[in-house]
């Protein structure tokens, strides 16, 4: 991929905070319109990347280019290109919707404020609702007003920080719906999450783990790099062997899907060793595709924790 064709191309990125070590040589390119999932453990670095990335936290160390602009000597720049999403709803609760998006037009110096502010309430679905305060509207609606004040400037880069957390799976999937619909325009979208269908949603995908970035490709990629085998287990009882079968030889991962039962391990052989025992009715094993939880259960089981 040419440098015309990514929107984040970065190196050697680093961040500590006293002897925590949060963000260590981070490489990542980013593809222009795509949407790239952003995972990994609580604590991982993910959302001070983003902020590094947008220009809202300064690098210890690190260099390359966001949006085609140095984005260390051209932070303020690349910041008014960019639209940032935080976890945490950080609008004015006692403003109207149609208020807090005219505040931002006015902070962002746009033109054509009205016409923009329309705009957007019709595109999210909020005219309707446009004279409610913020602070009364459900998490569904407040994600969607965020979504609202973070396109309104037409930024070239959204970054979203776990931007459905909390919110009902009708509002996820409408959320979805418009973040596809943004790409399909050319917008570049980096998002992190923590539910499996929404990092199966994205274009590709970034695992860091405690600073670390451990994976990155499509779904099929990511997948096919870890090396793991997978069997499944179904039957009476196949859900409570997880933990004995974890403590096997060759077990990377033993976790229950409802009443089933995932083994997952990088040597073939041991983990088949370790299966034998329980390859007897009531119980049948099929090998199986690992998913992607398969997958990042065992990047966080191989990960330290750089807190601890």
């Amino acid at each position: 991929m040419s440098a015309a064709d990514l929107a984040v191309d970065v190196r050697g990125l680093d961040k500590s905070y006293g002897d925590k070590h949060v963000v260590q040589d981070l490489t990542i390119q980013v593809g222009a319109g795509k949407i790239t999932g952003f995972l990994g453990p609580n604590g991982s670095g993910k959302t001070t990347t983003l902020r590094m990335l947008c220009g809202l936290l300064t690098p210890d160390d690190g260099e390359g280019t966001v949006l085609g602009l140095d984005f260390r000597r051209r932070a303020e720049a690349v910041k008014r290109q960019t639209g940032y999403m935080t976890q945490k709803f950080s609008l004015y609760e006692d403003l109207s919707i149609r208020e807090n998006l005219d505040f931002t037009a006015r902070i962002y110096g746009l033109d054509r404020r009205r016409k923009r502010v329309d705009e957007a309430l019709d595109r999210l679905g909020l005219a309707n609702r446009q004279k409610q305060l913020a602070g009364s509207l459900s998490g569904g609606w407040k994600q969607r007003l965020a979504l609202a004040a973070c396109v309104l400037h037409e930024p070239r880069l959204l970054l979203l920080d776990e931007p459905t957390a909390g919110v009902d799976p009708q509002a996820r999937r409408e959320f979805w719906d418009e973040i596809h619909a943004l790409s399909a325009e050319g917008l570049t979208v980096m998002v992190s999450t923590h539910y499996m269908d929404e990092a199966e949603r994205c274009h590709d995908i970034a695992y860091i783990a405690y600073g670390k970035l451990m994976a990155r490709g499509t779904l099929g990629e990511v997948i096919g790099q870890s090396g793991l085998t997978t069997f499944r287990a179904e039957g009476p009882g196949a859900d409570r062997l997880g933990r004995e079968l974890a403590r096997a030889p060759g077990v990377a991962m033993a976790a229950p899907f409802g009443a089933a039962l995932h083994v997952s391990g990088q040597d073939r052989a041991a983990l088949e060793a370790a299966i034998a025992p329980y390859r007897k009715p009531p119980l049948t094993w099929t090998e199986v595709s690992p998913t992607l939880e398969d997958v990042f259960i065992q990047l966080m089981a191989s990960s330290k924790d750089n807190f601890q």
